[in-house]
């Protein structure tokens, strides 16, 4: 099964994916990628800083980015080239988060799309945004 390939793809394209974040996601994020940071982890510490709570890896978030653009946009068979990220707003445990991938340029010669990527919390706050460089699966 492939995704859609350059030609199948127009400027504007939209998809996304949504996800409420669970405490044992971020426990399990911690554990594979060895980020045990307190600020993800430590209730106690985190309560005395400005945040007040823990929040969740920045990159657990910016994983959601790239379920969108692996499973839908282009989806399976898309090469994942290159990410910028901009860190707007904490996510916090139980947050429902929307990541949004839209088609911004395609660089047929290269078989490159880019994508303007964004998250959003339940309420509307933009917690992420961000560009992303990716190569679609042939035809």
């Amino acid at each position: 099964m492939n995704g859609r390939s350059i030609e199948d793809i127009k400027i504007g394209d939209q998809a996304s994916f949504q996800k409420t974040i669970s405490e044992t996601d971020v426990y399990m994020y911690a554990g594979l990628s060895g980020d045990i940071n307190p600020a993800h982890i430590n209730e106690e510490f985190m309560k005395k800083t400005i945040f007040k709570g823990r929040i969740v890896h920045g990159m657990l978030t910016a994983g959601l980015v790239s379920a969108v653009l692996g499973n839908q946009l282009p989806g399976p068979g898309t090469i994942y080239l290159g990410q910028d990220l901009k860190f707007k707003a904490p996510v916090r445990f139980g947050d429902t988060i929307k990541a949004t991938v839209t088609v911004s340029e395609k660089i047929d010669e290269k078989n490159r799309i880019i994508c303007d990527t964004v998250c959003t919390n339940q309420e509307g706050t933009v917690v992420l945004t961000g560009t992303a460089t990716v190569m679609p699966p042939k035809r």
